[in-house]
């Protein structure tokens, strides 16, 4: 898989919320079905994520500079959630 081509799939299709905030209160709302965090996301907020028992968390392979081109968006990303994959297969990375 892809895992860049997936996001952006996803980003394109489905649903998929940016940024520490509102990823935070997707999750609390029981909404995201993964949650992509940046390698330099804040140690603070990853020990935040760590505490939540039935979400999973995928580190992505850069900082968050990167992960927001991978979104294709013009400004850093440190978390995304993916609420709906839409037509992505995004989600597969739970099995792995």
């Amino acid at each position: 898989m892809d895992f860049n081509a997936s996001l952006r799939r996803a980003i394109k299709t489905g649903n998929v919320i940016l940024g520490q905030n509102k990823t935070e209160q997707c999750i609390k709302e029981g909404k995201a079905q993964i949650v992509v965090v940046a390698q330099n996301c804040p140690e603070q907020f990853r020990k935040q994520l760590a505490a939540e028992k039935d979400i999973f968390i995928h580190t992505f392979d850069g900082s968050s500079v990167a992960l927001g081109k991978a979104c294709g968006k013009p400004f850093m990303v440190s978390t995304l959630a993916v609420v709906d994959a839409g037509e992505s297969d995004i989600l597969t990375l739970k099995r792995a």
